[in-house]
């Protein structure tokens, strides 16, 4: 039996702290499970709006940057990667362009993923509705695809 675990990281500390619970996890299957971990970071198509004055504007990025993009993604998900490696998990790093919560779901629907494991960046109120929630979309998506959410530790 085979366990193949969606892993989103969006390069930021807050948002690895799903990554102890996943090593965790890997560490305690049996011999006979063999663990697939796959590391996902989504690169938006858009750069953030610009704003000057009382005007906003998107920028799209031109394909030399999402090609530095992706390979900057690889890169960090590969040595983020290590850990997971010596716990005997097999890992895989993956980097999408689009919807971050688009992506998760579809890559882990694709692979038939058993499990979901991601942080909560903890923003609630104005903050979560400007800045809208990833997690939050993954979480109320249809779908059988167990998700485990981990609150990110408090800035102390």
């Amino acid at each position: 039996m085979d366990e193949k675990i969606v892993v989103p990281l969006d390069g930021s500390k807050v948002g690895e702290a799903a990554l102890p619970y996943v090593e965790d996890l890997v560490s305690k299957l049996s011999p006979e499970v063999k663990a697939e971990v796959i590391l996902l970071q989504v690169i938006a198509r858009e750069i953030m709006p610009a704003v000057g004055g009382t005007a906003e504007a998107t920028t799209t990025y031109v394909q030399k940057q999402l090609e530095e993009a992706e390979k900057r993604g690889m890169d960090y998900l590969n040595e983020i990667g290590e850990a997971l490696r010596s716990k005997g998990a097999m890992v895989t790093a993956k980097v999408a362009i689009g919807d971050a919560s688009e992506e998760v779901v579809k890559l882990a629907e694709e692979i038939d993923a058993n499990l979901i494991a991601m942080s909560t960046h903890g923003r609630s109120g104005l903050s979560r509705w400007a800045f809208g929630s990833v997690t939050d979309k993954v979480l109320r998506r249809e779908g059988r695809i167990p998700i485990i959410m981990v609150r990110a530790p408090k800035k102390t």
